[in-house]
């Protein structure tokens, strides 16, 4: 019998926290990666707005499988000890809301510059996050992104390798690896299948267009079964971006996105139905 648990990304249901925990029971989704909360950002809450989310979640029957922070999402040369300051803080708010995940960044690199220019600063930087989440028992969540340093697959290994912390594995994100022009399956897969500890459900085409699961280059079924193969029993967390969503400007480098229809809840709803169609084909 298969294990694992769905979640995912429900501010882009609605800006509105009531309004996206409404639709999660009614898709019978019991866990939510949480990242836009009613217009604010997960890691700016305060600690007592995060009890007041707890409670919340509380009413509505609905669990956080990872926090969706922005840590690492800034230029390898900004100032580095405020972020850390904010991982602090992030996890103060991820013990409140009962996960030990937060999914992290390894800093952008400067436009037209090469990533191992900066390899010895990011690699310091990744180490002290992670010495924090260890010290403090949870485990961040490295998920490669356009434009950060991990983000080909030989560069997440090199972060998971280098750093070498059991506070720090993999967030493996199919549509980032084909817009960043990376094979998923077996290349990339096979490269981090050991460091894999959470899935990001997002497909691109080679055009770099976000679709459904399933529709794209990102061999999303492959990855599911081999992750299924290989007795995986974590999160597939629905990352739909198929529409615009507030806050979306502050998390994207570029403006592709930001010319989309606005995301709905129809819109979670397909990447719902098209992910659970690979999941149920799955021998």
């Amino acid at each position: 019998m298969l294990k694992y648990n769905i979640t995912g990304f429900s501010d882009e249901i609605d800006p509105d926290i009531i309004k996206q925990f409404e639709h999660l029971n009614k898709l019978g989704i019991e866990y939510f990666e949480p990242r836009g909360i009613s217009g604010t950002n997960i890691s700016d809450l305060t600690v007592a707005e995060a009890h007041e989310l707890k409670a919340t979640m509380d009413k509505y029957g609905i669990k956080a499988s990872s926090i969706g922070s922005p840590i690492g999402k800034i230029g390898i040369n900004d100032p580095f000890e405020p972020h850390l300051e904010k991982l602090a803080h992030t996890i103060e708010i991820a013990k409140i809301l009962g996960t030990k995940y937060i999914r992290i960044f390894s800093f952008f690199i400067p436009k037209g510059e090469h990533p191992s220019d900066y390899r010895e600063d990011v690699m310091r930087r990744m180490k002290a996050m992670a010495d924090l989440a260890e010290k403090e028992g949870v485990m961040l969540l490295h998920e490669n992104e356009k434009d950060i340093y991990g983000d080909i697959a030989s560069r997440c290994l090199d972060v998971v390798t280098t750093v070498n912390s059991p506070a720090l594995r993999c967030v493996f994100d199919p549509a980032n690896f084909v817009q960043c022009g990376q094979v998923t399956y077996p290349e990339a897969f096979d490269m981090l299948r050991s460091y894999i500890e959470y899935m990001h459900i997002k497909d691109a085409l080679e055009d770099c267009s976000v679709v459904p699961a399933g529709h794209g280059a990102g061999h999303v079924p492959e990855l599911v079964q081999a992750l299924f193969d290989m007795n995986y029993s974590g999160f597939f967390s629905l990352e739909p971006h198929l529409g615009a969503f507030e806050g979306l400007a502050e998390l994207e480098v570029g403006d592709e996105m930001l010319s989309l229809d606005k995301s709905d809840s129809s819109k979670f709803t397909l990447a719902y139905n098209e992910l659970m169609k690979i999941i149920n084909s799955v021998k």
